[in-house]
């Protein structure tokens, strides 16, 4: 009986271990993501060297206060809630619905921003197509507007070891926006990235496993194979060694990732690594929201600084997301493991 229960009590323990570090890690990739975003609110669309950002301020682009965020933070929070209720992807589109029209999870109930692709695959959505049939899949399609919401699908799929099975639920995601080939590979790298920086690979490890993922699941002929060879610039071996007039901060999809994972990989700390992200200017909150993911999950919520966080809009309605969001996951994590709560 006695050996039983001290069974019992080291599963427990293990349970509570797994649950606590989903909870770190989760805090720390969301909130790392959402500092980013508010850091380049105020300065999108500006170019590079016409301005420094050395902490979170506000107003200039959207004459918004200091820890606005933007359609990047919207639009993933949104995520997480259709995560954490296990809802259908025609749910999660009416979720984007209500965030274009009644300003749901916006800082102060009002829309400010949204990407063009996002907005017509809305338009798409609202006229009766289905969600899978929503994304734009033409060659101008290929915005950052699915890969700036797709990280809270990290959680979801880190313990499936099988590339190909994550790899649907990632296009699966990605698609209703977002359709093209190419950016169905940029979340491909993007959330696998993330998982590899869940299990503490450095960002050059990480980089060499996506790309010996993709050439032992596709063949050479395979579409993610081919859009691939648009990312080649972040799997060359002086990828980390570019100059900074190198690397292009636009909201093209690979030049968005290309971006924040460079400037994860130059930089030795998260505040380091999304003021570097902000101060490339053009699309400044979605690269530097995509890079404070990135760093977050990299350095861990201790890195983050606390009045960084504190100036964030709304943030007590964040912690409640984003905590159901953690339970959803642990949840999960733990019946993977042990087959019961």
């Amino acid at each position: 009986m006695t050996g039983r229960r001290m069974i019992d009590r080291w599963e427990d323990d293990s349970k509570s271990f797994m649950a606590l570090n989903i909870k770190k890690r989760v805090l720390s990739t969301i909130y790392g993501a959402i500092i980013g975003d508010a850091l380049g609110v105020p300065v999108e669309f500006k170019p590079r060297d016409t301005f420094n950002i050395s902490d979170m301020t506000g107003y200039g682009t959207h004459n918004q206060p200091p820890g606005t965020w933007s359609d990047d933070t919207s639009l993933t929070l949104c995520l997480m809630e259709n995560l954490s209720n296990n809802g259908t992807m025609e749910d999660l589109m009416a979720l984007f619905v209500q965030y274009r029209q009644e300003g749901y999870l916006t800082p102060f109930d009002v829309m400010f921003d949204i990407g063009a692709t996002t907005d017509h695959s809305i338009n798409r959505f609202i006229k009766g197509n289905p969600s899978q049939e929503c994304g734009g899949d033409g060659e101008y399609d290929n915005g950052n507007g699915a890969l700036m919401r797709i990280a809270p699908l990290t959680f979801m799929i880190c313990r499936n070891f099988n590339f190909l099975e994550k790899a649907e639920v990632i296009k699966k995601y990605t698609e209703i926006t977002h359709a093209h080939p190419r950016s169905i590979v940029g979340s491909l790298i993007y959330v696998e990235f993330l998982i590899r920086l869940y299990y503490n690979n450095s960002p050059s490890m990480a980089v060499n496993e996506i790309k010996a993922l993709f050439d032992e699941n596709f063949d050479a002929e395979h579409i993610y194979r081919t859009e691939l060879q648009h990312y080649s610039r972040i799997f060359s071996e002086d990828f980390f060694q570019l100059p900074r007039e190198k690397i292009k901060s636009g909201g093209y999809v690979v030049h968005t990732l290309e971006a924040a994972i460079w400037c994860l990989g130059t930089t030795n700390s998260f505040s380091e690594a999304v003021l570097k992200a902000v101060n490339l200017g053009e699309d400044t909150d979605t690269v530097a929201s995509i890079t404070g993911a990135l760093a977050g999950m990299h350095y861990k919520l201790e890195d983050i600084p606390a009045d960084w966080l504190e100036k964030l809009v709304r943030k007590q309605e964040i912690d409640l997301l984003i905590g159901d969001f953690i339970q959803t996951c642990a949840n999960k994590a733990i019946i993977e493991e042990y087959g019961s709560l």
